[in-house]
C-alpha cells in the first residue's frame, strides 16, 4: 500500500510545526485538496488539521517552559504567536494552566499533550472498487451532532423515529457527513412538513463512488480511512452519507451498508 494521504501530512507537520503552517500549506504537499485532506486526516486521527498543529506547537512549548525556558516571548513566537498574551491565553485554553505556572513547578504532570501520533497500520482495508452511481439531489432530515463521539447515542435517539417523520421517503437510514458535523436521518419529500427544530441537510445531485462495508459498524473508522487516503478519488467536497438498508440489522450492528462520496464527473 502506498503512503496515505494523512501519513504525508503527518510527516511534514511533525518537520514544519516550528514553521508557518497554514490548511492550504498541508493538503498541497499531501496532494489533495483541502476538504480532501480534512476527511482523510481526520480519519485516521480523529482531530482536525490545525488542531493537531496547534496541539503540537503548544506542548512543545510546554516542555520547553517545564525545562525552565526564562524568555517566554521566544518561546511564544517559536510557537507561532505574536504576543506573550496571546500565547498565553492559547496555552490556558489548551492546558488549564499558564505558561509561568508549568516553569514554576518544573513538570509536565497532569497536562493533555498531544503527542506526535502513529498511524495504526490495521486500519487498512481491502476494498472493492466502488460502483459509480448518479445519484438524484434529496433532503435528509434527522438529528445532529458535531462530535463524532456522540454518534451512537445519536441513533440511539434518532431511531424510534424512523418510520414516523412527515413525508419520510423508504425505510433506509442516512448517516450525512457534512460542514458542521453528522446527520442521522432519513429522505424526505418536502421539507416544508418536518418540524423546525429537526436538523436538516440537502445532498446533491451527482456522481457518486459507492463503496461497500460489510464489517460491524464499530469497525467503520478502517474503511473511512482506506476510503479517504487511497489514490486516485476525487471528491467534491458536498456531503457524503453512509446508506443503512434493509440489510444492516440496528440492534446487532451487523449486516453492512454503503458510503457513498460525491466525486468529480
Amino acid at each position: 500500500m502506498t503512503e496515505s494521504v494523512a501519513g504525508k501530512a503527518l510527516w511534514f507537520i511533525e518537520s514544519h510545526f516550528a514553521e508557518e503552517l497554514s490548511l492550504e500549506r498541508v493538503a498541497e504537499v499531501a496532494g489533495v485538496g483541502k476538504y480532501h485532506l480534512t476527511r482523510a486526516f481526520g480519519a485516521a486521527t480523529g482531530y482536525p488539521v490545525m488542531r493537531y498543529v496547534r496541539g503540537r506547537r503548544l506542548t512543545e512549548a510546554a516542555r520547553r517552559m517545564a525545562g525552565g525556558a526564562g524568555d517566554i516571548l521566544a518561546v511564544a513566537v517559536d510557537s507561532g504567536y505574536g504576543s506573550h498574551e496571546a500565547f498565553t491565553r492559547a496555552f490556558r485554553e489548551e492546558f488549564g494552566v499558564t505558561p509561568e505556572a508549568v516553569r514554576e513547578r518544573g513538570s509536565l504532570a497532569g497536562l493533555a499533550l498531544m503527542e506526535p501520533h502513529r498511524l495504526e497500520e490495521g486500519l487498512w482495508e481491502e476494498l472493492d472498487a466502488p460502483r459509480m452511481v448518479d445519484g438524484e439531489a434529496r433532503w435528509v432530515v434527522g438529528l445532529g451532532a458535531a462530535d463524532s463521539a456522540e454518534i451512537p447515542a445519536l441513533w440511539q435517539r434518532f431511531g424510534p423515529h424512523i418510520g414516523q417523520i412527515p413525508g419520510q421517503m423508504g425505510r433506509e437510514a442516512y448517516g450525512v457527513c457534512h460542514s458542521e458535523g453528522y446527520l442521522a436521518g432519513v429522505v424526505v419529500r418536502d421539507v416544508s412538513r418536518v418540524p423546525a427544530e429537526w436538523a436538516r441537510v440537502q445532498l446533491a445531485a451527482a456522481r457518486y463512488a459507492v463503496f461497500r462495508h460489510d464489517g460491524h459498524v464499530s469497525t467503520v473508522r478502517r474503511t473511512w480511512f482506506t476510503i479517504w487516503n487511497r489514490e486516485g478519488l476525487r471528491p467534491t467536497g458536498e456531503p457524503e452519507f453512509e446508506l443503512y438498508g434493509a440489510g444492516f440489522n440496528p440492534m446487532t450492528g451487523g449486516g453492512g451498508f454503503e458510503i457513498w462520496v460525491p466525486v468529480e464527473a
